[in-house]
């Protein structure tokens, strides 16, 4: 079985460089192996052909019995990197928080710690009627305090 963390490191030190990232890597006991990558601009067909014929080779060095997928995340695949949040800049998301709370708004900054996002809420309009209005709210959140996230996808 090919171990995860070398797969890691053959594909950094490939990767090293280049406008890609790492995404994920999964491996199974049937010696399945998954890379995920991704890079500000998207990820080509060709690009992830090229790095898969490539980590073919230096698997088939440890060992030969093995599949493997090389891709970029889908569509609605969460969003698990630093510079994954960084390339969605501007685009809706939903948040799912590890309270199970939920919130959707647009993403506007991303930093080591949080990211900030403009989200909508109901507050009190001036005046003596005390209506409720939709206003935007920028507001940070946490890594530590986020599930998963996930660009909203409109069509």
């Amino acid at each position: 079985m090919i171990a995860e963390s070398k797969v890691r490191e053959l594909v950094n030190s490939r990767i090293g460089g280049t406008a890609l990232f790492l995404v994920d890597v999964m491996t199974g006991k049937a010696g399945e192996v998954r890379v995920l990558v991704d890079s500000m601009k998207g990820v080509s067909i060709e690009e992830c052909a090229e790095l898969s014929r490539w980590l073919t080779g230096e698997l088939d060095e440890i060992d030969p019995d093995f599949s493997l997928e090389v891709s970029s995340p889908g569509l609605g695949a969460p969003l698990v990197m630093k510079q994954q949040y960084e390339k969605n800049i501007g685009r809706e998301i939903e948040i799912i928080f590890t309270d199970g709370n939920k919130k959707k708004g647009t993403l506007l900054e991303v930093d080591e710690d949080e990211i900030t996002v403009e989200v909508t809420e109901k507050m009190i309009a001036g005046g003596s009627q005390k209506k409720k209005k939709s206003v935007p709210v920028s507001k940070q959140f946490a890594f530590k305090d986020i599930k998963s996230t996930k660009v909203v996808v409109k069509f």
